[in-house]
Parts: C-alpha cells; sequence; structure tokens
C-alpha cells in the first residue's frame, strides 16, 4: 500500500468516525451527509485505480518473439500461459453460460449491478455471504490484483467499482467478454477459455460444447473447489447449476438440459506446458539479456510485443539437437548397462557449440540433453576440465616464443619440479617411445610427455596470456605446470571462442553473439549488433601455423574418425580431449565458416566414464562429426572452404612387404579355382 493511499484510507476512516459522532447526537444530519461523505471518498480513490491508459494496454498486451536468422520463431515470452482468442472463435454456449451464471444483466447496466449490489449487501448483512460483482468488476479484479486488492473491505469494492465503470467506458460489451474469457485463470498454469479448453477437453474454444462450456463456466465461483479433475462430483454438480441457469434465462431448452444433466463428467486432462521450442537454452539466454536489457530502455518484455532476431540457424539447429539426441541415447544405454546394481541411475550430459569464426555469431546451441528435465547449461554455466584440448595454447605459446613445429623433443618419462616443491610426473595412455618427437607430433598424437617438456620451456603465464587472448577470459587458470593438460575448469563457450578466433587467423571478435537485432511490433530497429572489428590476439602467420599443425589430429591423430568415419574430406582441423578417469570427454572442430565444440559427462564429476567410450574421442566427436555432416550435405557449410595455408599433402604409403606364407596360399587358392573352372 502506497503512503498515499493509507492517507486516503486513514481520512476515510476518521471521517466514519465523525459520522457515527453525529449520528450519535444528530441522526437525521448523519443520514443526509453519508452520500456526501462516500462520493468524497470516491473521489479520493479514483486517483489510486488504474488508469484509462493501463487498462488499453492491459487489452494490447503482445508477447517478445524470439526470431532465428532463418524467420522461425524460437520462443515467445509471456507473462502468463495463455492463447488470445477473439470472441468469435469462441463457442457460442460457453458466452451463454457465462451470461446466465455470473451476470445475467450484463448487457443492461454499465459496470455495476445496482440491484443485484443491493440484493447482495441485504443478504450479506442477514449473515449470508453473497457476490454481487459483474462481469465487469471480475474482469477489474483479474487485471489488476495488485491495484485492486482482494481483500473483503470497502475500499477493494469500490476500487473495484470504479475500475468497472472505467472499462465499460472504453471498452464495448463484447470486448469486455473477450478480455474476460482470455484472461480469467483455470488452474494448472492455463490462463484463458482457449487454454482452459486444451487443457480439460483437449481441443480448441470452438469446439466447446454445451456440456463442456457449463463445466469450464461452473468452476469460476471457485477454481480449487469445483475442479473436474480432482473434484469431479463436486464439479459435475456445479455443471448441472450452470445449465440450470441457462434454462432460468432462455439460454437452453429444458427437456435437453434435462438430458444433458444426467450425463457423466467427461474430462480428457492434459496440462499445456508451454513449448519448450529447438533451441530451450538459447531462450534462457535471450531472456537474461532482454530483461537487463528492457529495463535500461523502458520496455515490457511481457507486453510491448518486441521481436528479437538471433543469429541461430534453424538448419543447423536441428543438426545439433539429432546429433547430440544420437549419441546421448548410445552413450546413455552404455552407462545404464554398465551401472552396478544398487547403483543409481545417472543422466550422461552434454554440451554443444556452433559459431561463424568469421563474425562470431552463434549457430547452434545446445546446453543439455534435455531442457525438459535439466535446464544447467552445460555450454555457458559448467565449468569443467578441458583436458587436452587445452594443449594448441600450450604450443601456440610456444610458436609465438620462437619454436616451430619441426623442433624435436624425446618421447620420455617426464619429472618436473612445481615451484611449491611438488613434482609433476605426467604420464600417457601408452609408454613412452624413448625417441624424438617433432612438436607436430606431439600435439597431434596428444602425447601428454611432449606437452610437459614445451610447457616447461614456455611457462605457465605465456600459456594462460595466450588463452586469455584468445578468448578464455572469464575461467581462472592456475599458474601450474599441470595446466598443460587442461587442469584449470573452462566453460565450452570459452574453448569454442578461443578455437574460433584461432580459425579467423587469429584475430578475436568477442564474444559469440547470439542477438542480431531488436525490433518494436511495427518492425523498427531499437537495437543493431553489427560486427565488431575485433582485436588481434595471435599473428595471423601462427594462428595459421598452429591450425595446420592441428589439420592432422584429424588426418592421422586422435581425431581421424573424422575423416574415416563420418567421411569428412573438407579442409579441418580440431583436438579432443578426456580428463583423469574419463570424467570429460570434449572435441573441438574448425573449419574456416564453423567452429563446433561438444562436452560429454555427468553432472557429478566424481561419476566418470567407462574407458571403452568415456575419451572425448569417442564421447564428444560423433556429436560434432555427425553435426559436420549434416551441414557439409544441406550446404550451409561450403566443403571447398580451405584456410588460408596449404593444406599439408598426405604422407606417401610405405610399399606393402611380401609375406612368403600368404604368397603361398594365394597361389593354392588360384590353382583351387582353375581346377574348380
Amino acid at each position: 500500500m502506497t503512503p498515499a493511499l493509507a492517507r486516503a484510507q486513514a481520512w476515510g476512516v476518521d471521517q466514519l468516525r465523525r459520522l457515527r459522532e453525529l449520528a450519535r447526537r444528530h441522526p437525521v444530519r448523519a443520514i443526509l451527509a453519508l452520500p456526501t461523505l462516500f462520493l468524497l471518498y470516491v473521489l479520493v480513490l479514483i486517483p489510486f485505480t488504474p488508469s484509462i491508459s493501463d487498462l488499453r494496454k492491459a487489452k494490447s498486451e503482445v508477447p517478445t518473439v524470439v526470431m532465428s536468422s532463418d524467420g522461425v520463431v524460437l520462443a515467445e515470452f509471456k507473462r502468463i500461459n495463455r492463447q488470445w482468442v477473439p470472441l468469435n472463435k469462441v463457442s457460442k454456449s460457453v458466452v451463454d453460460a457465462l451470461i446466465a451464471t455470473e451476470d445475467r444483466r450484463f448487457y443492461e447496466h454499465h459496470g455495476i449491478d445496482l440491484r443485484r449490489t443491493a440484493g447482495a449487501a441485504l443478504n450479506t448483512l442477514r449473515g449470508v455471504r453473497q457476490g454481487g460483482s459483474t462481469i465487469t468488476q471480475q474482469l477489474a479484479r483479474n487485471l489488476y490484483p495488485q491495484e485492486i486488492g482482494r481483500a473483503a473491505s470497502l475500499t477493494r469494492k469500490t476500487k473495484e467499482a470504479i475500475t468497472a465503470l472505467k472499462i465499460e467506458a472504453i471498452y464495448s460489451k463484447q470486448e469486455i467478454l473477450e478480455t474476460y474469457l482470455n484472461t480469467v485463470p483455470f488452474l494448472y498454469n492455463a490462463f484463458g477459455i482457449e487454454m482452459a479448453a486444451r487443457t480439460y477437453f483437449d481441443k480448441s474454444a470452438d469446439k466447446l460444447d454445451v456440456l463442456e462450456s457449463a463445466t469450464l463456466i461452473g468452476m469460476l465461483k471457485g477454481t480449487s473447489y469445483y475442479n473436474p479433475v480432482l473434484n469431479p462430483e463436486r464439479a459435475r454438480e456445479r455443471r448441472n447449476t450452470v445449465l440450470a441457469q441457462m434454462v432460468k434465462y432462455g439460454k437452453l431448452d429444458a427437456k435437453r438440459a434435462e438430458v444433458l444433466a444426467a450425463r457423466p463428467l467427461r474430462v480428457d486432462f492434459e496440462r499445456q506446458n508451454e513449448p519448450i521450442g529447438i533451441a530451450p537454452h538459447v531462450a534462457q539466454q535471450v531472456r537474461k539479456w532482454l530483461i537487463a536489457w528492457a529495463d535500461r530502455e523502458d520496455y515490457d518484455i511481457y507486453a510491448d510485443g518486441l521481436v528479437v532476431r538471433t543469429t541461430i540457424d534453424t538448419r543447423l539447429q536441428k543438426a545439433a539437437n539429432q546429433a547430440v539426441a544420437r549419441q546421448l541415447a548410445q552413450l546413455q544405454g552404455i552407462a545404464d548397462r554398465s551401472r552396478r546394481k544398487g547403483e543409481e541411475r545417472a543422466l550422461v550430459q552434454a554440451g554443444f557449440l556452433a559459431i561463424d569464426p568469421r563474425s562470431a555469431r552463434v549457430l547452434a546451441w545446445v546446453g543439455s540433453s534435455d531442457f525438459a528435465v535439466d535446464q544447467f547449461d552445460h555450454v555457458n554455466q559448467a565449468r569443467r576440465q578441458p583436458g587436452s584440448t587445452f594443449k594448441p595454447f600450450v604450443y601456440g605459446a610456444a610458436f609465438g616464443q620462437g619454436l616451430a613445429p619441426e623442433d624435436v623433443f624425446i618421447d620420455e618419462p617426464v619429472a618436473i619440479r612445481d615451484r611449491g616443491g611438488a613434482v609433476w610426473s605426467p604420464r600417457d595412455t601408452t609408454p613412452p617411445t624413448n625417441q624424438p618427437m617433432t612438436l607436430r607430433d606431439g600435439l597431434v598424437h596428444s602425447r601428454n610427455s611432449i606437452t610437459a617438456q614445451v610447457m616447461q620451456r614456455v611457462g605457465p603465464p605465456k600459456v594462460i596470456e595466450l588463452a586469455q587472448a584468445l578468448g578464455v577470459r572469464e575461467s581462472k587458470l592456475e599458474p601450474v605446470m599441470s595446466l598443460a593438460l587442461g587442469t584449470s575448469p573452462v566453460t565450452l563457450r570459452e574453448m569454442v571462442t578461443a578455437y574460433g578466433t584461432l580459425a579467423n587467423n587469429g584475430r578475436y571478435l568477442g564474444e559469440p553473439q547470439l542477438i542480431a537485432r531488436v525490433e518494436d511490433r511495427k518492425g523498427r530497429t531499437l537495437a543493431l549488433f553489427t560486427r565488431p572489428k575485433g582485436e588481434e590476439a595471435m599473428p595471423k602467420p601462427l594462428a595459421l601455423q598452429l591450425v595446420n599443425v592441428m589439420r592432422g589430429v584429424v588426418d592421422e591423430g586422435t581425431g581421424t574418425a573424422i575423416r574415416t568415419r563420418y567421411g569428412i574430406q573438407a579442409d579441418v582441423a580440431g583436438k579432443t580431449g578426456t580428463t583423469q578417469d574419463n570424467t570429460d570427454g570434449w572435441f573441438i572442430l574448425m573449419h574456416p565458416q564453423v567452429v563446433a565444440g561438444a562436452w560429454v559427462g555427468f553432472n557429478d564429476p566424481r561419476i566418470t566414464m567407462g574407458d571403452s567410450w568415456g575419451p572425448g574421442a569417442r564421447s564428444a566427436l560423433p556429436m560434432v562429426g555427425d553435426f559436420f555432416n549434416q551441414a557439409l550435405r544441406t550446404r550451409t557449410v561450403d566443403a571447398r572452404a580451405e584456410f588460408d595455408i596449404p593444406r599439408p599433402r598426405p604422407k606417401p604409403r610405405e610399399p606393402a612387404r611380401s609375406d612368403p606364407v600368404q604368397e603361398i596360399v594365394n597361389d593354392l587358392l588360384g590353382r583351387l579355382m582353375r581346377m574348380i573352372q
């Protein structure tokens, strides 16, 4: 309650006290003064009721629409779960039942039914509480619950009546009915007659028959008490009361009503949840940003009809959804079969992000396995150890310090003493060869022993500096030697951003851009987000040198499934990543037009994936490979595009050595075939 309204009510109480005193001394004068005092009280309350402009705004409330770059609706931001339908799209039996039951003189009064109000007041004085509100008064209460209130007080009833008179002054009777039927609540997050019809009878409002209409209108007296799902007998009795009212006021034939009243209550109940859409985590991100923007610019995201155009390409978004769903279905099956008896089932989760490195625009975003089950965003919120996907930053820093891909280190056991005196001895999945290995092969085959030596040569500060310049700017990177193997948790968004910078010739374009522009309901641009100029994070020759090395990962290293399993021959480079005990699986693929990355794991980092399916090349890579294959097939990505550095020629295969035993076998088989012929 505002201070001004509190003062007005205090004034009213004071006047009533004076009136009682006047009535005790001069009864006749008190009776004559009563109308004047009440009129003054009404005049004081008028400024504290909704204004005419507010009423018009309530009627024209339009939700924000989120659109993809190719013109597909991704989400709508509604204040409540409602679909507005015009009155001519509502069954006539609904209107007949409403007027007969709630306000039989609706077309005769101007917002307040004085006869009904007086009757209700007399019954209340007799101890029988009775409602006297018209449809228009109920509408006022439904539209402005905060301004009018719900308390059983003279102030509330007076404000309700004043607002009803204002509504009648600017709305036609048809508009009032339409607004009422579209704003009244029906439980289960269903607002308005259309959502009620879908919720309780699985049909649209214009298809409701007399019994269904009477059931829904009957609920208005008390939605919980007459809930047809939980209290079917009460709802049936109330339905029959509505039918009787329709007969009484000439809206229904008596004989037909008698037949209908004998029928059972048939409800086809289904909650009408708001559609999730193909990119729910995108909608979540947009809503968060838009609320802050609208507050600064003085817009209502639920009423002003804003249109937010995003950078999402629905073809790629659908490809990402399908790729993630297919791979997670397989991984979940493996996880379920591997679960020990009595162990609680855990869901395998994933995050997927694809951007255009030339503009940093987001093309596809999948935040979890199922938004309806888990709204946590594994692209933007989850911080996990990146494993070997962090290694390119180590080699990139080394190239920046003058080392070359052809430089050689020995693939041998490593023991490095940290500043604190602790000894770090990283190991590989296979024993060391104790042979010379180039930096290129160290990254291509993801050798921890080589990476550790490079990190020792370069130092953690230089690696952190490069990683941050490329795009890992929010997560804290610990300046320790083990950082080389990706021990500092980061987000998938940061990692894809950094790889996008590499694919963009070392030029950082800022955070991935999700929103292209915001328009008003008339199509006028309110905010426009153009391609940023960016900044050099890494000299172009060095960035291309690193990309060229990372081509080898998919040509001959840990990411060869991109070529062999998915048959992708486009110019791509990338890196796999797996953390200790297969807790996290990563894969990020770079192309001149698309950079896509995936993370796979469990929400609880204590739960690990198996050796057979947990490594990034087996858990995360298939999502990216599947996605990229679809992108090439639909030609949303140009298979002919190449990085600004010549692709390396494939290594010549060594001639197969002759096998004497095999030669004898082949000779015998040849002789046998000739004998058969």
